[in-house]
């Protein structure tokens, strides 16, 4: 062969290379392939070794596994007319490879706009209490009105959730004044309710001692002994107690009257 033949068959076998090389695809497990020929779609390929006409056709790949799309903060003024600052999570996934590729430029940032405006009008809606208590039916409108949003982009979001809610300074002391109070009430109504019911059982003991007066003593007693176990150099003595010791003085005294009276000796006055 004349080098001129060897030439030409050189740059055939270098074209056929090239030309295998772009008609050769490989559409991977979590991918599916959105094939063009001319221009218009012509259907999807599923995962494995795809062949394409070079120049003629071409094979986007698009992902189908879930996506984690951080949403930056938005400083949002709520209903009751409090800035706040809310940073939210996002999950999507294509589920239709087809849509996404010819109904919207960038599926990412597309899904980014409008998941932080809607954040925004959601949240907008509700007070600051709503948004500090009720961030499930938060996160679920959100993702509802994402969700019905990007259905015509072949995108589904299943999963929207509130990450962080920064507050104020003067709204984070009065709320902490808020919780203090609160706190305060709810100690003093406990307070009250066991001095009702202390009051009620001193109720029930009083009751008792006077229908038994003995008691009265023996408690009277304990109470000395109380006293007495703490070592004090003051002994205390209940009222009933001393009522009870001039009862006994009196009657010693009336006795030993009685007795000066039969023998006619002057009564020997009691100490």
């Amino acid at each position: 062969m004349d080098p001129t033949s060897i030439i030409i068959l050189i740059v055939l076998v270098v074209l056929l290379l090239i030309a295998a090389r772009m008609s050769i695809r490989i559409v991977r497990q979590y991918e599916q392939g959105v094939l063009f020929r001319l221009g218009r779609v012509i259907g999807v390929r599923m995962p494995g070794l795809r062949f394409i006409i070079p120049v003629i056709d071409r094979l986007p790949l698009v992902s189908l596994r879930i996506v984690t799309m951080p949403i930056q903060s938005q400083g949002i003024i709520t209903k009751d007319n409090v800035s706040v600052d809310i940073s939210a999570v996002a999950y999507y996934r294509v589920v239709d490879a087809v849509k996404s590729v010819v109904a919207i430029e960038n599926v990412a940032t597309a899904i980014n706009q409008i998941a932080q405006t809607t954040l925004r009008k959601v949240v907008g809606r509700h007070s600051l209490d709503q948004t500090l208590s009720e961030t499930e039916r938060i996160n679920t409108d959100i993702r509802e009105i994402l969700d019905a949003l990007t259905l015509e982009w072949g995108i589904a979001v299943t999963l929207v959730e509130l990450k962080d809610i920064q507050l104020p300074d003067s709204m984070k002391r009065a709320m902490a004044r808020q919780a203090e109070a609160e706190r305060e009430k709810r100690a003093k109504i406990i307070a009250a309710e066991g001095e009702a019911i202390s009051a009620a059982a001193l109720g029930d003991a009083s009751d008792t001692m006077m229908a038994h007066p003995l008691a009265l003593q023996l408690r009277n007693l304990q109470s000395l002994v109380e006293i007495g176990v703490d070592r004090n150099t003051t002994v205390v003595f209940p009222a009933p107690l001393m009522s009870t010791i001039g009862e006994l003085s009196a009657f010693l005294a009336r006795e030993s009257q009685a007795a000066s009276a039969s023998t006619g000796k002057p009564p020997v006055k009691a100490a």
